[in-house]
């Protein structure tokens, strides 16, 4: 029979963490007390302390501010930003919508910035073992497309011709290189990617949010799937606001279009039930 002194150490090995130090009176992260983070640390900052262990600099932390706030909404014709307004109309709490668009941030809708770091990572790799940089590229997408399909994420939008946001991002990316902030190596993947795609397919398909924001967490060393992470965090911002927006203006039970506007039925036309009219 374990002894009362085992049974304490064994609770208190339960749960092991390098994030938080907490007792009666004390909190600290990652070894800062939070009282000396409040106040001088922002809220960028403290996320990156959070996932990374430390906290960056200056500049790094105003690349990561710049991604954060690029993918903060597109709108309530994205079916996460949708799906908190609609959850609001029908009678749910603030929490229970946002839930309900977070968890749609999957690998179609809001899986592509983790996929394209992925692609990004792919080709670092082969010219980490002495590929060049084209040819680097091109295998990895090569090797993205047997896998998963010809649709590469983090190129074109459906809405967008352009996507306003890519071109602030890169641009910014840039200036870190040359402060020497980051190497600049997945902004040059993904600006290649980009040409090698407009030159298989005769037409410029143009680097995306999630192409801009891969290249700047890539930068930042960020791992794919943390990227998918920061971008969650991102739109819970959208997320939030319409659905106080929605929970100001009423309405109730809206559904995804107006009731006036029929949706396509493809199925046999009315019939009857085999054997009901029969003795």
């Amino acid at each position: 029979m374990k002894s009362a002194d085992d049974i304490v150490r064994d609770a208190q090995a339960w749960w092991t963490t390098e994030i938080i130090d907490i007792e009666p009176g004390k909190i600290a992260m990652r070894g800062y007390p939070i009282e000396e983070l409040i106040g001088n640390v922002s809220f960028p900052q403290m996320i990156w302390l959070m996932v990374r262990g430390d906290l960056p600099n200056a500049e790094q932390s105003r690349l990561l501010e710049a991604a954060l706030v690029s993918a903060v909404d597109h709108g309530p014709h994205a079916p996460s930003i949708a799906i908190s307004r609609m959850a609001m109309t029908c009678g749910v709490e603030l929490n229970n919508a946002m839930a309900s668009a977070v968890n749609v941030l999957a690998g179609i809708h809001g899986g592509a910035g983790q996929q394209c770091m992925e692609l990004y990572a792919d080709a670092a790799k082969r010219i980490e073992q002495g590929t060049s940089l084209e040819a680097a590229v091109e295998a990895a997408l090569d090797a993205y497309i047997a896998e998963n399909g010809k649709v590469i994420p983090g190129f074109g939008h459906r809405f967008h011709p352009i996507d306003p946001r890519s071109g602030k991002l890169l641009a910014m990316v840039e200036e870190a290189r040359a402060k020497g902030v980051v190497a600049g190596l997945y902004s040059q993947i993904g600006q290649t990617v980009e040409a090698i795609l407009e030159r298989r397919k005769g037409k410029r398909i143009p680097m995306n949010i999630d192409g801009a924001t891969a290249v700047i967490y890539a930068e930042l060393g960020f791992a794919p799937e943390l990227g998918r992470g920061l971008f969650i965090l991102s739109r819970s911002v959208g997320i939030l606001a319409h659905a106080w927006e929605q929970s100001q203006q009423g309405g109730r039970i809206k559904g995804p279009m107006p009731k006036n506007i029929p949706y396509t039925y493809a199925g046999p036309a009315r019939r009857a039930v085999p054997g009901k009219n029969q003795a």
